[in-house]
């Protein structure tokens, strides 16, 4: 297997109870499959599985998962900010999302991707002071590729696309503004040789795709309704949103055929820099928001496709 990582992911470190936020508070936490079968090995007179047991539910999804607490704690979120069962049974039996979090994890057959996301501060604050040009780096193990649907073709194809979108975004010689307008003409082109896509017509307004229905925090709310729309400044940071998504959903477009909608959001990302705050904090609450939000983030893909804000006509107009 192919492991392809950002140069810095290696870095990245879980402060636990000195984080500014908490990735246990705010959002439900699945209880995957694997986890379950291990509760049920655990002995009834165990504090640990009592407490686990009490909390289990389904969601509107029907998905199993862990009743939250008061102000949407995390049943097993002490008062020192530290997880209870991971404390009582270690963390390699906690549910898969709290195992992995922040890390996200695409695998291509015999490559497998994995990042970390802009909704845990230490992440984003890292790619906030990455100052140069972000790189990725691959290594070999010896686990063997997953089995796969890809069509191979569309991927070979995406894949070298992605280098070009890489080398769009990284061209400092000229402005953001202009990389990400050539971005997205690029993005059209590749487009057209996957499949057709129609921009759409929702007359949803451009600020009003930013107040998501399921909220996380209000704090989110809070820079919604202090938006200013701006100038897209030539700073790393943006340079690092844009490569940032790029890496994280481009090759998705595999599955769906849909790459416009993946070059889309990474175009936003810097608008929401640009217009809602250009600092590391703003980047983590719209990730929190959206991308760990199965209910925003089902409804933010289909305004990717259906509002008319966000067709490449308009959000090129807010590069003038």
């Amino acid at each position: 297997m192919i492991i392809v990582t950002p140069h810095f992911y290696k870095d990245f470190k879980c402060i636990a109870g000195a984080c500014p936020d908490s990735c246990c508070q705010g959002w439900e936490v699945d209880a995957d499959d694997a986890s379950l079968e291990y509760y049920g090995t655990l002995s009834t007179d165990l504090e640990i599985k009592q407490r686990i047991d009490s909390v289990l539910c389904k969601d509107e999804f029907g998905n199993t998962i862990f009743r939250l607490a008061d102000k949407k704690r995390c049943p097993f979120l002490n008062n020192e900010n530290l997880c209870d069962m991971h404390i009582a049974i270690g963390g390699e039996h906690t549910p898969y999302t709290c195992r992995t979090f922040p890390r996200f994890i695409n695998d291509f057959g015999g490559t497998r991707e994995l990042g970390v996301s802009f909704s845990c501060p230490v992440a984003a604050d890292m790619m906030h002071e990455l100052k140069e040009p972000m790189t990725f780096a691959s290594e070999c193990n010896d686990e063997l590729p997953q089995l796969n649907d890809i069509d191979a073709q569309a991927y070979f194809y995406l894949k070298k696309a992605r280098e070009r979108a890489y080398e769009i975004i990284k061209d400092r010689s000229i402005s953001m503004k202009s990389r990400l307008s050539n971005l997205l003409d690029y993005a059209c082109d590749v487009q057209q040789d996957l499949e057709p896509y129609e921009q759409g017509s929702d007359d949803t307004s451009f600020f009003d795709v930013f107040r998501n229905p399921e909220l996380i925090n209000p704090e989110w709310t809070q820079k919604v309704d202090k938006a200013v729309e701006g100038q897209i400044s030539d700073t790393a940071f943006n340079e690092n949103i844009a490569m940032y998504f790029i890496f994280r959903y481009f090759l998705l477009a595999v599955y769906d055929y849909d790459v416009l909608s993946k070059v889309k959001m990474a175009v936003i990302g810097v608008l929401i820099s640009t217009y809602f705050g250009d600092d590391s904090w703003t980047m983590h609450l719209w990730s929190k928001e959206t991308e760990h939000s199965q209910y925003n983030m089902d409804r933010y893909k289909r305004l990717l496709r259906e509002a008319k804000c966000l067709s490449v006509e308009e959000l090129k107009k807010r590069f003038l």
